[in-house]
């Protein structure tokens, strides 16, 4: 399986509403439940009445399109960085599932994952 590294660096916030939210940016995940509102973009893009933000995640993109009847993949990613001793937060679309570490566990991260036979690139 390849995993893509990137090109940004992302924040991981909660806003209060998506009034100052770039829709037109090149990549943003936002999420919404009965009790939050989170947004998860480039660090040049959070809004600046976020509530709260996390700055220094770095990403990576299982690549293709993944069909919804594969099962593990998240559970297999997040248990090499686990045993690496590397925390990460899990983002999943239509397409394909982003798994983020913080940028100073980047380069561990990356190496764990080719280790256990990952392709990153």
């Amino acid at each position: 399986m390849e995993l893509e590294v990137l090109p940004w660096e992302l924040s991981v916030c909660r806003i209060g509403s998506m009034e100052d939210v770039d829709l037109h940016a090149e990549i943003f995940f936002i999420g919404k439940t009965d009790e939050e509102l989170s947004l998860v973009c480039r660090t040049e893009d959070v809004p600046a009445d976020a509530e709260k933000r996390e700055d220094g995640w770095r990403g990576f993109r299982v690549r293709g399109e993944l069909d919804f009847s594969l099962v593990g993949i998240l559970a297999s990613l997040s248990g090499v960085l686990a045993e690496a001793g590397i925390s990460l937060f899990a983002l999943s679309t239509w397409n394909t599932d982003y798994i983020l570490v913080k940028k100073e566990q980047f380069g561990r991260a990356a190496d764990a994952l080719r280790a256990a036979g990952y392709r990153v690139v």
